[in-house]
């Protein structure tokens, strides 16, 4: 049977947001938190990438390493997986993740950092730091560790990385974000100019999440809540990745303005078309190329031999 016109229409990416609004479309007012999550480790579950799944504590943290074959024992990348603080998991992200393990020929250690609403702001930020202190504790130095992260997973990125410099630790090597949701007041200009070409974040949804994370009576402009405000200098080499369609694009534009004008070294990369964490769908040949790109960009900074092709 020939193709219709409407079915050569269908991209890649109409194909996610569908996969996304089916979802949503499952749930109501009246759908538990408990049931979210199960829902969401569902729609994504799988891995499709070679790598071995070591279920692991690090440090009381309930994780999962990722390892690819021939993988360094001296190098990892943390990973922070996205959703709001509100749902997420290793398992919901273990094909990214794997994905990332597999093009960087790097360990990724991914984290079950608790949610919110039952543990709010700071815990996901402790279980972050716990993870990180974990690695060190394995014998790893500071320069073999980076971090990684999508959108309330970029967010932690940053919030430990400033939360480690609070404290006078030794920070990672670099740190790569996809979609970060930096900015929990949501008051970047894209929340009214991708309004319409977001198929599915919305401010309100945003702002409730904030609530959902920091309580009623939390501070949205806390610089570890919101790392867009905090003092973004003598940070490692940051790579953020970000859709153009999104409604927080201009949580990565933003902040990688403000992260260079504090003197930081930012890569940023807006990519057209592209919907949040767009990573997170292999079928998408751009979510292909960013993974490499990002491989590139974790294997110079942890100085893992650039022999292995990403792919």
């Amino acid at each position: 049977m020939a193709n219709t016109g409407d079915d050569i229409a269908i991209t890649p990416v109409d194909r996610a947001i569908e996969r996304l609004r089916a979802i949503y479309r499952g749930w109501s007012r009246d759908t538990s938190v408990a049931q979210m999550r199960s829902d969401w480790d569902a729609a994504f579950a799988g891995c499709a990438a070679t790598v071995t799944c070591e279920p692991v504590s690090a440090g009381g943290v309930d994780g999962e390493w990722l390892v690819p074959p021939g993988a360094p024992r001296d190098k990892a990348i943390l990973y922070f997986h996205g959703g709001g603080f509100r749902i997420g998991s290793v398992a919901s992200h273990r094909d990214l993740a794997a994905r990332i393990a597999d093009a960087s020929g790097c360990r990724v250690l991914s984290i079950n950092y608790r949610l919110a609403p039952e543990n709010r702001f700071p815990a996901a930020l402790d279980d972050a730091l716990t993870a990180y202190r974990y690695l060190r504790d394995l014998g790893l130095r500071p320069a073999d560790i980076t971090f990684a992260g999508d959108s309330a997973g970029g967010n932690l990125v940053l919030a430990a990385m400033l939360a480690a410099r609070e404290r006078g630790l030794p920070l990672p090597a670099a740190g790569a974000l996809m979609s970060p949701w930096t900015d929990l007041t949501a008051s970047g200009a894209s929340y009214q100019s991708r309004a319409e070409a977001d198929p599915i974040h919305q401010r309100a949804m945003i702002l409730a999440l904030a609530k959902n994370y920091l309580g009623k009576d939390g501070d949205v402009s806390d610089p570890l809540a919101s790392p867009l405000y905090a003092d973004l200098s003598r940070l490692p080499p940051l790579l953020v990745q970000v859709g153009d369609r999104e409604t927080v694009r201009d949580d990565s534009v933003d902040l990688a303005a403000r992260a260079k004008a504090a003197g930081g070294e930012v890569e940023l990369q807006v990519w057209d078309g592209m919907i949040h964490v767009f990573q997170m769908f292999p079928e998408i040949p751009q979510a292909r190329e960013a993974i490499a790109s990002l491989a590139v960009f974790l294997r110079n900074h942890l100085h893992i031999g650039h022999e292995r092709a990403p792919q």
